[in-house]
Parts: structure tokens; C-alpha cells; sequence
């Protein structure tokens, strides 16, 4: 019996919310007023940092199954931000309080800020009615 490969590695899922969240910041810094579309974006920033602390567990789980504790633990040091973040920007879009989006953005921008951005390529459908959904789960 051959091999299963899983090529829908976390480390792949996180590179790609990583380079989703870089793009997303780049057009956020372009918009003049808030809008629908941006209200979606910064609701997808969201997604996109659960999506990256999900892929942390999920290496943390293979790392310790192993016994490699240690590394477990410096992976989750490494990427804390992340859930931290994810709820910051969920409490910002409840309460609506858009004047500390720029702040915000400028925290989470130093995380991807490494990411190098020649064009865009998430195609706007992506986060389109992305902002309804966070609102419609209820708080967390």
C-alpha cells in the first residue's frame, strides 16, 4: 500500500492566511472612509488569524505526540499573537469602533510586515460577506 501525502500542510494553511492578512492590510491602507468592503476585510483578518491558530494546534498536537515538548512549546510562543489579535479585531468589529482600526492594523502589519507584496491576487469574493457572518456567530 502506497504512502498518503498530505500536501494541505498547516505550515501551507498558515503561509496562506499569512499572505491573505499581508493583502488585506495593503488594501485596508488604501480605503478613505470605512465601507462594506472594509468592514468584510477586517471581518476576514479575523478568519484568517483563527485559521492560523488552528494550524498551531494542529502542529502542536504531531510535536507532542512525539514527545517534542519543547519545540511544542516555542511554536506556541512564536505564534501567540495570533489568537490574541484575532480577538482584538472581533471585539473592535462588535462594538464598531473603526477609529481604532489603523492602530489595529499597524499591530497586526508588524507580524507580516516581512511578506512582500508585488500584486494582489485574493480575489475581493474571498471576504464579501465576511463581516454578516462574524456578526451573525453571537460573541465569543
Amino acid at each position: 500500500m502506497a504512502r498518503v501525502i498530505n500536501t494541505n500542510s498547516p505550515g501551507k494553511r498558515r503561509n496562506a492566511h499569512m499572505r491573505t492578512i499581508a493583502e488585506i492590510i495593503r488594501r485596508l491602507s488604501q480605503e478613505q472612509e470605512i465601507t462594506q468592503e472594509s468592514k468584510d476585510m477586517a471581518a476576514m483578518l479575523v478568519y484568517c488569524l483563527r485559521g492560523i491558530d488552528s494550524t498551531v494546534e494542529e502542529s502542536m498536537v504531531a510535536w507532542e505526540k512525539r514527545g517534542y515538548w519543547k519545540k511544542s512549546d516555542e511554536f506556541q510562543q512564536k505564534w501567540w499573537w495570533a489568537s490574541r489579535m484575532s480577538q482584538s479585531i472581533e471585539a473592535l468589529l462588535r462594538d464598531e469602533h473603526w477609529e481604532k482600526l489603523p492602530e489595529t492594523m499597524m499591530q497586526l502589519y508588524t507580524h507580516v510586515s516581512d511578506l512582500k507584496v508585488n500584486r494582489l491576487t485574493r480575489d475581493p469574493s474571498a471576504w464579501q460577506g465576511a463581516y454578516q457572518k462574524l456578526r451573525n456567530e453571537g460573541p465569543s
